[in-house]
């Protein structure tokens, strides 16, 4: 039932038969990168990927800070896939706080955990960080 399915590079030994799988099961392809995976991945991944995903947090648990030197990452993928169409997602200390920036980066995509399942009001947490996200380019 899924419509993408994104992989971490260090999962994948053979990344292009992963994301070819993946595209011939017809599911859209995207790459996860750690905050110190090499942007060279997506890169050389482009021409079988419609995603990217950058962790600006290290994966492994929730609640973690925010690492702010993701922002130039997202500006080179931007910068590097925009015109391709590739969508640029973000997990990791997405927050109201953090959202305008990361779409004044050209994040397309917010993928929040902690600050909306960690929220009181739900609903509330969700409507501040799209409303957040809206503003980026103003940022």
């Amino acid at each position: 039932g899924a419509d993408q399915l994104t992989v971490h590079v260090e999962a994948c030994p053979h990344l292009h038969r992963t994301l070819a799988a993946i595209r011939g099961a017809g599911i859209s392809p995207g790459v996860a990168l750690n905050p110190a995976t090499p942007l060279a991945f997506a890169e050389e991944a482009a021409p079988w990927i419609d995603h990217v995903l950058v962790m600006s947090v290290n994966p492994g648990f929730g609640g973690q800070v925010f690492i702010t030197e993701t922002l130039p990452r997202i500006e080179r993928l931007r910068e590097t896939h925009g015109s391709r169409g590739i969508e640029i997602a973000v997990d990791g200390g997405v927050t109201a706080d953090t959202a305008p920036a990361l779409a004044a980066a050209g994040a397309t995509t917010f993928i929040a955990g902690s600050a909306v399942f960690g929220a009181p009001d739900r609903q509330e947490a969700i409507r501040a960080l799209r409303n957040a996200a809206s503003h980026g380019d103003q940022a």
